[in-house]
């Protein structure tokens, strides 16, 4: 009786487990990329590569521990420049980093924890490399679904523009840091404008002026990337919208 108990209990708790591995969920996202896995390799683990497809700035050091700091929004004050403080967990040369990751500014709470994402690299021939993302690590509810959604839908867009980025040469960010400064040029003014007693700033006709909607992040369609694609969404800086290419 006892032994037949023990396999009950036995059973019991690896249908439990199997359970909760099941209800474990993760942002799997992959994509065919025009370049060798030598050139795929660089474009994640080094400074100018990230640049080229990921963001306009970065602090880069490829090494356990080392900084995986993307900086989405280069213009705002430390902190909320976008994965500010992110390091390498592992990596495998030419086969498999990881990074720990955050939410983006407009989620405190999620922002102040991390998640955790890795990138393999399959070389398909010496021309082309297949690039799989898994983002794990998720809580529930709230922000946490909020966070989730996010990034289902941004990694798809950073695997878009690392494949253009191979297709059509590096990313231009020219046009998305312009609209950062206009945004951070008028947050001074908008707030000035929102003290008491203030009067409105008006145009020369007379009009009262508004200041500039904030610049988009990004998308559904994609990530996190994470992707930037040319999509409105109302969010604070986590990652831009796609800007074109530069001209080769």
């Amino acid at each position: 009786m006892t032994q037949v108990l023990r396999c009950l209990l036995a059973a019991f708790a690896a249908l439990v487990l199997s359970s909760a591995h099941a209800a474990e969920r993760a942002i799997a996202r992959d994509i065919v990329v025009p370049a060798n896995v030598d050139a795929v390799w660089a474009a994640w683990t080094t400074r100018e590569g990230i640049v080229s497809f990921f963001a306009p700035e970065a602090e880069i050091d490829a090494r356990v521990g080392g900084a995986f700091h993307i900086f989405i929004d280069p213009l705002a004050e430390p902190g909320k420049r976008g994965a500010d403080d992110m390091r390498f967990l592992a990596l495998q040369p030419k086969r498999m980093l990881s990074f720990d990751w955050n939410a983006p500014p407009d989620l405190p709470e999620v922002r102040a924890q991390r998640t955790f994402v890795v990138v393999r690299l399959h070389p398909i021939d010496d021309k082309s490399t297949r690039v799989s993302v898994h983002h794990s690590g998720w809580g529930d509810g709230g922000e946490w679904d909020r966070a989730f959604a996010y990034f289902d839908r941004a990694w798809s867009g950073v695997l878009i523009n690392l494949r253009r980025r191979f297709e059509r040469g590096p990313m231009d960010w020219s046009a998305w840091l312009a609209q950062l400064r206009t945004l951070h040029g008028a947050a001074p003014a908008a707030k000035d404008a929102a003290a008491p007693g203030a009067v409105p700033s008006a145009s020369k006709s007379g009009a009262a002026t508004s200041p500039p909607a904030a610049p988009s992040a990004p998308p559904p369609a994609t990530s996190g990337s994470i992707s930037p694609t040319p999509a409105p969404a109302p969010v604070a800086p986590a990652a831009p919208p796609a800007p074109a290419p530069a001209k080769s």
